[in-house]
């Protein structure tokens, strides 16, 4: 390998991109480099970038810095200014051939990028999982998001070509293959006869037989169709899992953020999930202290936790991005933010806790991702003790949790 090291900021789509982004740099023989793989979703993420490039410039002289990501995508000027940084590059040209060997801002019109790149790749874990980017961008316009001018349109891969890549990555050995995207229940509207995503999945699983596991990396809770709940209900190597962008469970502020479901809508729809695939997991998104949330409106979205039964909770505290509706609306404290984001992050962790609760006396099959840590069906952490290569399956029945992860004291080998 080189010595190129990526900093990654953000969301599980910019960490699996940038193992593309190590993968290219090793190709295109890039030596001596830095590459900060950028997020813009909150005002702290682009901080934290500009920190580690600043950093990166005093402590790794003639390295060549290389700015790409949303936050690069959004405000090329602003990162081309950072003293040492020799190249921004756009987010539709981040892993593409030569392109980290080029200097100067190269930011094309996201707006006008045209099918999802094959970021493609293996994770460190080897066998035990990989991704395929079936979808990228997004055409909502939530009122607190800039990431559509950061990934652009919503563009879709073409089933034949995700097919490809599956059933690479399981002639390969891979164990599990995750589908992931910015918003990935849009996939196939911009493709001929708007295929749904329920289509894709059932279509892998049919053309890939020799692929043991899928899983999704999270949907919007606003669409999820009858392919979808079929292929839930019909085939057990979909993973019982989903991860819902939710981000607020009060329908005022749901309403204020432009969000496309309302609180029943989410309950209805896990609902109608639990009675096709009953041992389906979920986990949300939730930003605390949106513009306008009252303390009745966030405790709707603490009730919502419970009530719904989630599993595992990402939460954000908000913070404004320039040029977005939300960021003109009435702010609210920033202490009260920052509590409210501890309460729900406190009400996550008993979540959790109630959901390993469930997991005790159960059988589990376990994806090994590293010695002593394996990865249920349903997302669920387990730590075992003894050997086992990563990408084998173990099973045996949950003895405990910590409170973060469940247990099991004696497993064997899956068949």
């Amino acid at each position: 390998m080189n010595d190129v090291d990526v900093v990654t900021f953000g969301c599980r789509l910019n960490a699996y991109e940038s193992d593309a982004i190590a993968a290219r740099a090793d190709a295109d023989g890039v030596r001596d480099a830095v590459v900060f793989n950028t997020c813009a979703v909150t005002g702290e993420a682009v901080r934290q970038a500009r920190q580690a490039i600043r950093k990166a410039a005093r402590e790794r002289p003639g390295a060549r810095l290389i700015v790409t990501g949303c936050a690069a995508q959004i405000d090329p000027a602003a990162f081309a200014a950072l003293p040492g940084v020799d190249l921004v590059l756009g987010n539709a040209d981040k892993s593409a051939p030569g392109a980290l060997g080029k200097s100067g801002v190269q930011v094309g019109d996201i707006m006008s990028a045209r099918p999802a790149a094959d970021h493609t790749v293996r994770t460190p874990t080897e066998r035990a999982r990989a991704y395929v980017e079936i979808q990228n961008g997004c055409d909502h316009r939530c009122t607190f998001c800039v990431i559509p001018f950061g990934r652009g349109n919503s563009r879709s891969s073409p089933a034949d070509l995700v097919v490809e890549r599956a059933r690479a990555l399981a002639d390969g050995g891979c164990a599990e293959v995750v589908l992931t995207g910015v918003d990935l229940t849009s996939w196939g509207a911009d493709l001929p006869e708007a295929p749904n995503l329920g289509s894709l999945v059932a279509r892998v699983l049919a053309q890939v037989p020799g692929l043991p596991r899928l899983r999704l990396s999270s949907i919007d809770a606003a669409e999820i169709d009858d392919d979808l709940l079929a292929v839930l209900a019909g085939d057990q190597r979909l993973m019982p899992h989903l991860h819902l962008s939710l981000q607020s469970g009060d329908d005022l502020i749901l309403k204020r953020m432009k969000r496309r479901h309302s609180r029943a809508q989410a309950l209805a729809l896990i609902d109608e999930v639990r009675a096709v695939r009953p041992d389906t997991a979920f986990g949300a998104d939730f930003i605390a202290g949106f513009p306008t949330e009252t303390e009745a409106a966030f405790e709707n979205t603490l009730a919502f936790v419970a009530e719904a039964g989630l599993a595992y909770l990402h939460v954000f505290p908000y913070s404004a991005r320039p040029g977005t509706p939300a960021a003109r609306m009435p702010r609210v404290d920033p202490a009260i933010v920052k509590e409210r984001a501890a309460r729900l992050r406190a009400a996550g962790d008993a979540a959790l806790a109630r959901h390993l609760d469930r997991a005790v006396g159960r059988a589990a099959r376990a994806l090994v991702e590293r010695p002593g840590l394996a990865r249920a069906e349903d997302f669920t952490e387990i730590a075992f003790a003894g050997d086992a290569i990563p990408g084998s399956v173990i099973t045996g029945s949950v003895n405990g949790h910590d409170g973060r992860r469940a247990r099991i004291d004696e497993w064997r080998m899956a068949a």
